[in-house]
């Protein structure tokens, strides 16, 4: 049997298993407005700009206090016309969850709800583009870990763009460990957060926004505390937050960008999270599971498999048995079928793929649970 491993390794699409380097960078204490902490939020604005390739004098980077759904309200609330309609392309939780903050804002929108595990496509999004015109603004998960489809952005952008409408991309999970180019892909507004690919810990999100767009946005949110102009105006004027910063999570977040930078940016972190979901499906298929998605929609993010059929495989069970070896992973998301997610991102690598693996092989041999390997494992 493996032994119990004291920190367990996280299995999820954020938070997620951390680097020493990282953590030790929260040992220190922080004064929220003292000029060493404004220097770190002014560094960490600038880096985040340069990693998405978008210009400094088009957009603006802000950060936001919170969970992620804390910056796509925010982002939301700003870039919305309050008297337009939102086009949500959903396919999953959080396609859902952006429909909700829309409509618990007042704001109007339609939907077009691919279920769980198919994605929206661009021919799609022209046709309900040419069919309302009072449509002003589309909303797109890049990476929607409900499954772990992994959606066609450049396309959806091109037609978005085409059609004179503002697109905004929740890329909460993907930002940082796929690329993504501002200035080359037509995206009006990028959200992310400091506890994905990145690899930073929870207590903030970001927003990446057209300065025009900004602007445009003053005097539209519903919250105080979720304005994403205001922050960014007082960001601008004094260097600080508004409110309370998450100081240990602000460092522990540049730490981070050093060591993304080290791994050879967004393309070297890609290869790593892509060599462990490929050690992890052909691993896991060899095991006798399915994968909810068809091979060519996989992000290396997150991957859903479906559960055995076999009677005897019980999830909270199968969880405990993972757990008491060091893995945490992931229940499933999904309206139709049983399923659970396992995470490709974090402080991993294909050996520790592998340690899960035995880990997995040796709790269903405590249940009892028979399968059949896959054909495509091989």
């Amino acid at each position: 049997m493996i032994e119990q491993i004291k920190e367990p390794y996280l299995l999820t699409p954020g938070p997620l298993t951390t680097s020493h380097a990282t953590k030790a960078t929260m040992l220190r204490d922080w004064g929220s407005w003292d000029d060493d902490f404004n220097s770190v939020t002014a560094d960490i604005r600038t880096q985040l700009l340069a990693m998405a390739e978008a210009a400094s004098d088009e957009y603006a980077c802000v950060p936001m206090q919170g969970s992620g759904t804390f910056a796509v309200e925010s982002a939301l609330a700003c870039a919305t016309d309050p008297s337009g309609k939102v086009l949500v392309l959903m396919n999953g939780a959080y396609g859902k969850r952006a429909a909700q903050l829309l409509d618990m804002m007042g704001r109007r929108y339609v939907t077009l709800d691919k279920g769980d595990y198919l994605p929206p496509q661009p021919q799609e999004v022209a046709a309900l583009l040419r069919q309302d015109s009072e449509i002003t603004a589309v909303f797109l998960v890049h990476c929607e870990t409900s499954s772990g489809i992994l959606n066609p952005l450049d396309v959806i952008a091109e037609v978005v763009s085409a059609h004179g409408k503002t697109l905004i991309v929740d890329a909460m999970s993907s930002f940082g460990g796929i690329p993504i180019s501002l200035a080359k892909t037509p995206i009006d507004v990028l959200i992310s957060s400091a506890n994905k690919c990145i690899e930073g810990v929870p207590g903030f999100g970001f927003v990446i926004i057209r300065q025009t767009l900004l602007a445009a946005g003053k005097g539209r949110a519903h919250s105080l505390s979720l304005d994403l102009h205001a922050q960014w105006d007082y960001m601008e004027r004094t260097g600080q937050w508004r409110f309370t910063p998450p100081t240990h999570t602000v460092v522990a977040f540049q730490a981070a960008l050093v060591q993304h930078r080290e791994e050879g940016g967004v393309p070297g972190r890609c290869a790593r999270y892509t060599r462990n979901r490929d050690a992890l499906v052909k691993g896991m298929r060899a095991l006798g599971f399915s994968t909810l998605l068809e091979d060519e929609w996989l992000s290396p993010i997150i991957t859903t498999f479906l559960s055995p059929t076999d009677p005897a495989f019980e999830f909270d069970t199968f969880y405990a048995a993972l757990k008491m070896r060091g893995f945490l992973i992931y229940p499933g998301k999904l309206t139709e079928v049983e399923s659970f997610r396992i995470g490709c991102i974090g402080q991993l690598g294909i050996t520790v793929i592998a340690l899960l693996l035995s880990a997995i092989r040796e709790a269903l041999a405590d249940m009892d649970v028979s399968l059949t390997a896959d054909p495509r494992s091989a």
